[in-house]
């Protein structure tokens, strides 16, 4: 996917645009509403910067809060269900000095689900 030139300015990397909307029919769509979004999204972090972290920029915030990934963990029960936990990993210490300076807190941890597996029939 070839970036704007409104977003490359912006120092968004073609990494940053992994996860698309699934609504959107259409690419050039898809790539507008990405890109409005994440220009949005960056605009608001550089304002929240600049008034309580000034010298840090979006860019070097979005690098070090990656240092925090989520993870998906499938794991397969006795009974044929899934239970399916969508987890982050705890962050290092040396960041807790910048959730502190900047305001934010994790969210708690969201509930483990259990699902039906898929059963694949054989073919004939």
């Amino acid at each position: 996917m070839e970036l704007p030139p409104s977003v490359r300015s912006g120092g968004v990397q073609e990494g940053d645009f992994a996860i698309r909307p699934i609504f959107h029919q259409q690419e050039a769509r898809i790539e507008a509403h990405i890109s409005i979004a994440f220009l949005a999204y960056r605009v608001t972090l550089g304002r929240r910067l600049r008034a309580l972290a000034p010298g840090l920029t979006p860019h070097s915030v979005l690098e070090k809060f990656a240092a925090v990934p989520m993870i998906d963990v499938h794991v397969p029960t006795t009974d044929g269900r899934e239970l399916h936990l969508m987890r982050y990993t705890e962050p290092e210490p040396e960041l807790k000095p910048l959730f502190d300076k900047l305001k934010l807190t994790l969210p708690a941890q969201p509930p483990p689900k259990i699902t039906e597996r898929q059963i694949q029939k054989p073919s004939l």
